[in-house]
C-alpha cells in the first residue's frame, strides 16, 4: 500500500444515500429505517407517562390500588420508553480498509454507511459518537446529539490523514471498556480479515457490557480471485511480505477459505448473541440494513 494511495482524498458522496434513507423512512411511515432503528435498540428503561383504565387483558398485579381508590376506578400505570441512547461507532481505519478492486474503496463505503446511520440516530434524538482505530486510537468523538455532531463525524471519516497501519482489535475493545458507559450500543465497522489470535476473548468481555453489532465491509476481491490467467504480486499488509501468484490457479482454494473464515466469524458472533451485517462494496447497504432491523424487531415480539 503506497503512501500516495493512503493519503489521497476519499470520494465519499453522502447526499444521495442519505436522501434515499429519508425517502424510505417517509414512505414506510417510520416502520423501516427510523422505526426499525428504534425497535432494533430498546431504550434504557421506562418512565411513567399516565394512568389508564384497567381492562381484562391486563395483569391484575399491575393495578395501582391507591390511585384506583382516589378515582373510584381500577387504574394501571402507563409507561413510555425512556430512550436516551448512546450509539457509538468503532471504525477500522487500517491499511486493509484502503483497498478496492472497484471504484469505491472499503473505507469510502464504510464512511457512507456510518454517516447514514448517524443521520438516522441523531434524527431519532439519540446520541452518536465515534472512534477511529488502527494500531491504536486515531481519533475519538464523544457521543452527543448536538447540532454539529453529524459534521464532526463525517469530517473525521473523510480525513485521509487518519488512515494507515493495522487494526489492533483487542486494544480497541479495551479502549471501549474504559471510554464508554455500560449498555452503550456499539457498531464495529471493519473487514475483520486480519484479527489477531485471541481476539475473541476481549470481544466476549465487551459483549457482556455492551450491545454490539458487527458490520463487515468487504470488497468483492476479498471473496474471490479473478478468473483471468496472469500473475500478480500480492503483499501482506502487516508484514510487507510479497508473493507472486496466479489468481486462476488459486481461485477455488481462495474462495473456499474466505467462505470458511466468514462462517467461523459468524458462528462465534452467534454464540455471543452479537448481531452482524456482512456487506460488499459493490452492493447497496440500504436493503441489508432494513432486513437486519426487521430480524431484530421480530425477535422482540
Amino acid at each position: 500500500m503506497t503512501e500516495e494511495k493512503i493519503r489521497r482524498e476519499l470520494k465519499v458522496d453522502l447526499t444521495p444515500l442519505i436522501k434515499k434513507l429519508e425517502i424510505v423512512t417517509r414512505m414506510t411511515v417510520s416502520t423501516e429505517i427510523m422505526g426499525g432503528y428504534r425497535s432494533f435498540f430498546k431504550g434504557v428503561g421506562l418512565e411513567f407517562e399516565d394512568y389508564r383504565l384497567y381492562n381484562q387483558d391486563d395483569d391484575a398485579s399491575k393495578i395501582d390500588w391507591k390511585a384506583s381508590l382516589r378515582s373510584d376506578s381500577l387504574l394501571v400505570k402507563q409507561y413510555s420508553e425512556e430512550r436516551n441512547l448512546e450509539v457509538f461507532f468503532l471504525v477500522d481505519v487500517s491499511d486493509n480498509m484502503v483497498f478496492g478492486s472497484i471504484d469505491k474503496l472499503k473505507n469510502e463505503y464504510a464512511a457512507e454507511l456510518v454517516a447514514s446511520f448517524v443521520h438516522v440516530i441523531l434524527t431519532s434524538g439519540d446520541k452518536a459518537g465515534m472512534a477511529l482505530y488502527a494500531n491504536n486510537l486515531v481519533e475519538k468523538i464523544t457521543p452527543s446529539r448536538k447540532k454539529d455532531q453529524f459534521y464532526a463525524i463525517t469530517k473525521a471519516l473523510v480525513n485521509p490523514n487518519f488512515y494507515g497501519g493495522s487494526f489492533n482489535f483487542a486494544d480497541a475493545m479495551n479502549f471501549l471498556s474504559k471510554f464508554l458507559k455500560k449498555r452503550s450500543i456499539i457498531f464495529v465497522v471493519s473487514d475483520f480479515l486480519d484479527l489477531d489470535a485471541g481476539w475473541d476473548a476481549p470481544l466476549k468481555m465487551a459483549s457482556q457490557k455492551y450491545d454490539l453489532v458487527f458490520v463487515s465491509v468487504r470488497d468483492p476481491r476479498d471473496y474471490e480471485m479473478p478468473e483471468k490467467s496472469y500473475q500478480v504480486v500480492v503483499e501482506d499488509p502487516k508484514t510487507g511480505e510479497q508473493l507472486v501468484v496466479s489468481p486462476a490457479e488459486i481461485r477455488e482454494r481462495y474462495s473456499t477459505y474466505t467462505k470458511q473464515q466468514e462462517e467461523l466469524l459468524k458462528s462465534k458472533l452467534d454464540v455471543l448473541g452479537i448481531d452482524y451485517l456482512f456487506l460488499k462494496t459493490n452492493e447497496s447497504f440500504v436493503e441489508p440494513v432494513i432486513a437486519m432491523f426487521r430480524r431484530r424487531k421480530a425477535r422482540w415480539k
